[in-house]
């Protein structure tokens, strides 16, 4: 409670309560800076144990925040927690996001000064696709019925990678969306498939990799489930929601998304679970693709599949 009324001070109005009962916050972060002022959006869950046991459950929403440099910033966040397990450390991640903002900055502007490419700010990335008529889903209740998990922090896995399978392609209008799967059961594996995913040039420079995973445990009968946009807002959110709806555990889906510099609206989310459908059906997760495309329909259940 001191901690959020400190940064509730500190920030002002870029601090925002979401939903107090349940510890959601939000928190609009900037690099200050002048003609390249970069914005990025911090959203946090703070479970029960926190700050004792765990870390807080985040999300960062920025349209330019892509790939490698994406994982360069969840890896510096997973640092700090490392440093400072037990103590409060929102205040320490949302001034390391604020510097990496600042250096991402200087280093673009460097190079425009010296001819070379031009920054990309926050006001210039095509947002028009994020305007949809279409109500996006609330942050609040993508994750229920869920325990919550980050597959960056405090769960390392010593097993072998689990084996990523590749799905059919889908292009429209330059566009091009390519789906990945693979089987996990634990969130240690989650971050393993992450890292070899983008350890393949082609994937790591994708505009997007959205992904989403659920895992059964048998033990509790719950799951441990989780999504991420990577830049493509509601995304994520919208991509659990399938796996939920197809009933599947013990899987990761990610789709790739290459922009081709032609907005697509609504139907980048018909591309993005139709490939996700596909390589589930591909993969025997769910029998066919006509229950993988009837809502409600339950999937698969019984050949969840182990990584080996």
């Amino acid at each position: 409670i001191e901690e959020v009324e400190a940064l509730s001070s500190i920030y002002g109005d870029e601090w925002c309560v979401i939903d107090e009962a349940s510890r959601i916050f939000c928190i609009q972060i900037s690099n200050d800076i002048g003609d390249t002022k970069l914005t990025a959006c911090l959203q946090v869950i703070l479970p029960s144990d926190y700050p004792s046991s765990s870390p807080p459950i985040y999300q960062i929403n920025a349209s330019w925040l892509r790939g490698l440099q994406r994982v360069t910033l969840a890896n510096s966040l997973e640092e700090i927690y490392v440093e400072n397990v037990g103590e409060s450390l929102l205040y320490l991640w949302v001034e390391t996001i604020r510097e990496f903002l600042r250096e991402k900055s200087q280093s673009a502007g460097a190079e425009e000064e010296s001819g070379g490419v031009n920054l990309t700010t926050e006001e210039d990335v095509d947002n028009d696709e994020e305007n949809d008529d279409e109500e996006l889903p609330d942050f609040r209740t993508v994750k229920m019925n869920t325990e919550y998990v980050h597959p960056f922090m405090n769960h390392e896995s010593d097993g072998e990678v689990p084996p990523v399978k590749h799905g059919s392609i889908i292009t429209d209008r330059r566009s091009t969306f390519q789906p990945h799967l693979a089987p996990v059961t634990e969130p240690g594996q989650v971050k393993m498939v992450l890292d070899k995913l983008y350890g393949n040039k082609k994937i790591a420079s994708a505009t997007h990799n959205i992904y989403a995973y659920r895992i059964f445990c048998e033990d509790r009968q719950s799951f441990l489930q989780d999504c991420e946009d990577d830049g493509e807002t509601a995304a994520g959110g919208r991509l659990l929601h399938l796996l939920q709806i197809l009933d599947v555990r013990n899987v990761m889906v990610v789709v790739s998304r290459w922009y081709g510099g032609i907005l697509l609206g609504p139907d980048r989310f018909k591309h993005i679970n139709n490939c996700a459908r596909g390589v589930l059906v591909q993969e025997g997760y769910t029998s066919s693709a006509e229950e993988a495309t009837t809502p409600g329909g339950k999937g698969k259940k019984t050949r969840s599949k182990k990584a080996k």
